[in-house]
């Protein structure tokens, strides 16, 4: 019997320092495409996925990500007595049901696998979804979504997964791929940022997984990897073989805000999709060809 899938994990610990000098007092998660931020994107494409529980992987200095999913009593009490109804009805998305989030910290910067093993006691045996706020992914259907459709199917690791150029597979975590169906693919092993002339693939794990707790066995070891790092990759790649394993290749356009440029084309792309703010944003462009 395959479980339900309620929970998710969010690693926010991350210093964002490609982005100094504005992450020296707002955490990276906080920074916003368009009216929205990083963290809310994840949040609402977990919920449209049906996704109830979620653990923020924090650091020193991040509590602002707590505050903003918390009630803003002077805020809200304010624009009900001015009567801005549309703003009252922007903050209901940064709501959620008493309990269904909490904090963890990650004292020290060990990777991301050892960001995910600081959740273990919210995990428990449960499947669990990773959201890497970085990754923002603008599609018809939530991302994670997508995944834990094939996850319902077949149980085990679903991992979302996309081509990438063969001389960036030193960047990404890469598939060595058995039975592919075009959409779906079989996991028979993951290499974490290989040279480009020892990559089994160049098909590349993007930020947004479902996984069982059995990976959490593995992490326990905190058994360092690629870069001094305990990593995700080498942990899941120990679960093969012992819980079904696939990649999915998602419908979606993944913008990698990490960085300035993916970040400043997210900009636009979701500025696009607004139908008050299209207009202006295709008149404005063509200043700048």
């Amino acid at each position: 019997m395959i479980k339900p899938l309620k929970k998710a994990v969010l690693p926010v610990a991350g210093l964002g320092t490609r982005f100094l000098p504005a992450t020296k007092c707002v955490p990276k998660e906080m920074l916003t495409v368009v009216d929205r931020p990083l963290i809310q994107y994840a949040i609402d494409e977990a919920r449209e996925a049906g996704i109830e529980e979620f653990c923020l992987v924090s650091s020193r200095g991040k509590d602002s990500l707590i505050d903003y999913f918390d009630i803003s009593y002077e805020l809200e009490d304010t624009l009900k007595a001015r009567k801005k109804a549309s703003a009252l009805k922007a903050l209901e998305a940064t709501r959620v049901t008493p309990g269904s989030m909490l904090s963890v910290r990650q004292q020290e910067p060990l990777g991301l696998g050892h960001a995910i093993w600081c959740a273990r006691e919210f995990i428990g045996n449960d499947p669990f979804a990773i959201l890497l706020p970085d990754d923002v992914v603008q599609s018809k259907k939530s991302c994670i979504g997508q995944l834990v459709e094939v996850y319902n199917k077949t149980g085990g690791n679903v991992l979302a997964v996309t081509e990438v150029p063969r001389e960036q597979t030193g960047s990404y975590g890469i598939l060595d791929v058995g039975k592919d169906d075009g959409k779906t693919v079989e996991v028979k092993g993951l290499v974490e940022k290989p040279d480009p002339k020892d990559a089994p693939s160049t098909l590349s794990v993007i930020g947004r997984y479902v996984l069982t707790a059995d990976v959490l066995k593995h992490l326990a070891k905190l058994e360092k990897g690629a870069g001094g790092e305990v990593q995700l990759t080498d942990a899941m790649a120990k679960t093969i073989g012992h819980v079904p394993f696939h990649g999915y290749r998602y419908e979606g356009k993944r913008f990698d805000c990490g960085s300035k440029i993916g970040f400043l084309e997210a900009q636009i792309a979701f500025a696009l999709e607004r139908e008050e703010l299209a207009p202006g944003v295709r008149e404005f462009l063509t200043k700048y060809k």
